[in-house]
């Protein structure tokens, strides 16, 4: 579970990470992918998720930054449909939200959070 975020900050399991992240959890177990980089900074596209298209989650909750910053590539959320992901985007603080209360459910999902702006 998040147990906190702040601008710059997110604490997942006790572990707190200062860059953006990936969190993925299925019932084949849980991965984390720390230091997310995307091809631009503040523009989300596919192959900045393409880890999280090889897993197909039921729902992957983006955290698009404490003020919303980030942009998805529709081209994204056209993948994610194909796919039969359903895509939630949000500011970063409901991203968390959300995300846990899908964590609290047996649902396979993956967490892709930009932490600043």
């Amino acid at each position: 579970m998040i147990t906190n975020y702040r601008f710059g900050e997110l604490v997942y399991q006790g572990k707190s990470y200062n860059k953006d992240l990936i969190i993925m959890k299925s019932p084949n177990g849980e991965e984390i992918i720390p230091n997310w980089w995307r091809k631009e900074g503040h523009l989300l596209q596919i192959e900045d998720l393409k880890e999280v298209f090889k897993i197909r989650p039921a729902f992957l909750i983006i955290g698009t930054g404490a003020s919303g910053v980030m942009k998805i590539d529709e081209k994204v959320k056209n993948m994610a449909k194909e796919l039969g992901i359903t895509l939630e985007e949000y500011p970063t603080p409901k991203a968390v939200e959300r995300f846990n209360e899908l964590l609290k459910t047996d649902v396979s999902i993956a967490g892709a959070f930009h932490l600043t702006c």
